[in-house]
């Protein structure tokens, strides 16, 4: 059980706060409910691009990290096609510091050219790295389109469309982007270690109270429709392997079938009992690995299958892409075992159990919990309510060939 305390300033922050004194240390996350999808579809990449601007000092800090580091503090961050997340780690002796840096940058960047120039540098090389020269690296460019209509946000992965996207961000670009996102009313702060509600609260209410709340662009894209398919497209790149890629449209966050389908994911790939490692992976000699996950999507989502080959022939690729529906086709038949949904009833709940532990990493689940509306103390009862009826009932939603996209990498020489 977490004790939580919650409140929010009169600007629209939303504030939680969980007391953890044995770790002698504080944690500030903080989530802003801004991500790729509130790009503009000619600037692609430019949250991912602004998680980095982030850090090239605001209106009284010049150098964040250097101020971090002096109070014995680490930071860092990440962006998705649906929030960007900060968080920092300082003893608990200079936790004001990280009320003031955070709250400084909230309030304003510096808005400096050499700092759009730097970060736009890091992010295109950053580009060029996992996604151009890295093999597979632009694997979710291919199955994105495939699965997303152009024009809409999920249609290419956060880094951004292309380079030429970020080289064109301008300094109105980047003023445009911050007022109209990085506000106190789109935020949620979470406060967790050796420091009390009492004390949190005053310091955030020290630092923070004073932002003003702003007007947030509203989003206008229209929903994705559903998928037409089954899609298919085959591409070639400097790999070594051949590789199968199956997308199935699943629900967004919080609908019914979002639960099932990440237990499903567990069931089909988690683990050395996992029905794609005893069937697939060890049970015959097509594969070198096999895996299933979810995109935990604010829109409607993705169910992935992945699969590495050993041989780049023809035949084998059609032989491992049955097999692969095989075993979809089977549990969407059959459904799954009380044995096979216990254990990752179990697995889910090892997970959350070991995260919250970790003062940092209750911090994000308190955060993430919040901007959700949900009680992060229920999410274990709500896993467990599922049976495999539901199971059954979203595997025959989901696994249909109608509501497929596969995309096929092949190593350039066959």
């Amino acid at each position: 059980m977490i004790e939580t305390t919650r409140f929010t300033l009169p600007n629209g922050l939303r504030v939680v706060h969980a007391y953890d004194p044995p770790s002698a240390m504080v944690a500030l996350n903080l989530i802003y409910n801004v991500g790729s999808r509130d790009e503009s579809a000619h600037l692609t990449g430019m949250a991912h691009l602004f998680e980095h601007l982030m850090f090239g000092g605001s209106i009284h800090v010049p150098d964040f990290d250097a101020a971090m580091e002096r109070a014995g503090g680490v930071n860092n961050a990440w962006t998705s096609n649906d929030f960007t997340n900060f968080y920092d780690v300082a003893p608990a002796i200079n936790a004001e510091t990280l009320f003031y840096l955070e709250s400084d940058r909230m309030l304003s960047l510096a808005f400096s050219e050499k700092s759009l120039e730097v970060q736009r540098s890091v992010v295109i090389e950053e580009f060029k790295q996992t996604s151009l020269n890295k093999p597979y690296g632009d694997l979710w460019h291919h199955l994105r389109r495939l699965c997303y209509p152009d024009g809409h946000p999920y249609s290419y992965p956060t880094i951004g469309r292309a380079i030429e996207d970020i080289e064109k961000v301008t300094m109105e670009d980047v003023r445009k982007f911050f007022y109209s996102h990085y506000a106190p009313n789109n935020a949620i702060l979470a406060i967790t270690g050796d420091i009390t509600a009492g004390e949190a609260r005053r310091l955030t209410e020290k630092w923070f109270s004073d932002i003003p709340a702003r007007a947030i662009t509203p989003r206008t894209y229209p929903a994705p429709a559903p998928l037409d398919g089954p899609v298919r497209a085959t591409v070639t790149g400097e790999v070594p392997q051949p590789l199968i890629a199956m997308a199935f449209r699943m629900g967004k966050y919080g609908d019914p079938d979002y639960i099932p389908c990440d237990l499903l994911s567990d069931i089909l790939a988690s683990g050395h009992s996992s029905r794609f490692y005893t069937r697939l992976l060890m049970g015959t000699d097509l594969f070198t690995n096999v895996n299933a996950s979810i995109l935990g999507s604010e829109e409607p989502g993705l169910f992935l299958v992945t699969a590495r080959l050993r041989e780049n022939t023809d035949e084998a690729i059609a032989r491992a892409e049955e097999m692969l529906w095989l075993q979809l086709r089977e549990i969407a038949s059959d459904g799954v075992t009380d044995h096979e949904l216990l254990r990752a009833l179990n697995r889910y709940e090892s997970q959350q159990t070991f995260q919250s532990i970790n003062f940092l990493s209750k911090a994000e689940m308190l955060a993430m919990a919040e901007i959700h509306g949900e009680d992060i103390n229920t999410m274990t009862s709500i896993y467990r309510s599922v049976t495999t009826e539901c199971i059954l009932n979203t595997a025959r939603k989901v696994f249909r060939p109608e509501n497929s996209a596969t995309l096929i990498y092949r190593p350039m020489s066959v």
